[in-house]
């Protein structure tokens, strides 16, 4: 269990709300139709969870050979606060990358354990093996040789892809069996939130992704109002989105609730042309309505607390909007 719990830890297991919380929306909405079968949802949750602990540690083991943190050190040593909390295990020594690899062998044998559970109960749907094929053409070219598809700009993008409209439609057909347009038009909104965490992450860490050559699409946009329009689009758009699917009759009208939640990306948007005007804005506590921000007491002391309320608020803000409109097709499928 000691070993399990070390490199859940290491796969960065706090990121997984990126991937399981849509998940959960997609198997939540599946639950609605007659062919639902509740162990194969739970199987596709967990096979996500486990591939995207895989991703992580995949990608670390491809910056630790580039050595980006030996670059990111270098920044912080010129005056600026680069993001320095990356693969501690790999640059310390601690572990290998054989070991790492290893352990990314070891979470994606349990993700295809789950993955051929579900097909084999879905008497072996092509549409299964065909989505994971993509997820995984996807995930496995996010760092790797040849495309190495996160140092040419376009990691954000293909991480919305995959735990957007893919991994939604793939948890929603492991559950039910079929696919319909409704998972369809919530999966680009949500793959948009979670493209929106990494996006705020690779804005406001451009200094350390520049002295380490990583090209982030922040990078590729090449200037710092453009990274402000593309955040204003990835925070909204996915509201409107929602908003014209309800009026095109796709939604239903009770999805409208999940503009609860558009107050964190005001404040998110507004974080960022704050550090675009070259204001870190430290913060003691932050707003409850910001969403849970655990150890914050151990980030204001790190000293990371500019990057990391802005990061979190990313992520609550894909959490809340997946956490509303599972509730409303809860309540949904108790009165319909």
């Amino acid at each position: 269990m000691n070993v399990i719990r070390y490199w859940f830890k290491n796969a960065r297991y706090r990121s997984l709300a990126q991937s399981v919380m849509p998940a959960v929306l997609a198997a939540v909405m599946a639950s609605r139709n007659e062919g639902f079968i509740w162990w194969t949802a739970l199987l596709a949750i967990a096979g996500v969870a486990m591939a995207h602990l895989a991703m992580n540690l995949a990608d670390d083991w491809f910056d630790y050979r580039v050595d980006m943190l030996g670059d990111r050190d270098k920044v912080t040593r010129q005056g600026f606060r680069a993001m320095m909390v990356k693969y501690p295990y790999l640059s310390s020594g601690e572990q290998s990358l054989k070991s790492t690899a290893v352990a990314i062998a070891a979470f994606l044998a349990v993700a295809l354990g789950c993955g051929i559970a579900i097909w084999w109960k879905m008497d072996f749907d092509w549409r299964i093996p065909a989505i994971v094929a993509a997820c995984g053409f996807l995930g496995a070219f996010y760092s790797a040789p040849p495309l190495k598809l996160a140092y040419r700009g376009l990691g954000e993008l293909v991480i919305g892809i995959i735990f957007g409209p893919l991994l939604m439609s793939g948890v929603y057909l492991a559950a039910c069996g079929s696919l319909d347009w409704g998972i369809v038009l919530t999966g680009v909104p949500v793959g948009m939130l979670v493209t929106n965490i990494l996006f705020t992450h690779s804005f406001i860490d451009l200094k350390g992704d520049e002295a380490s050559n990583k090209m982030t699409f922040a990078r590729l946009l090449g200037s710092r109002k453009a990274c402000l329009g593309c955040s204003l689009v990835l925070t909204f758009a996915p509201f409107m989105l929602v908003i014209l699917a309800v009026c095109t009759g796709y939604l239903h009208p009770a999805c409208l609730a999940v503009l609860v939640v558009l107050p964190r990306g005001i404040w998110l948007f507004r974080s960022l042309v704050l550090f675009d005007r070259g204001e870190l804005m430290e913060v003691e506590r932050p707003a409850r309505w910001l969403g849970s921000m655990p150890d914050w007491e151990g980030i204001h002391k790190a000293g990371i607390d500019w990057f990391m309320i802005r990061w979190l608020t990313a992520r609550n803000l894909l959490s809340g909007f997946c956490v509303v409109l599972a509730i409303v097709a809860i309540i949904l499928r108790i009165i319909g």
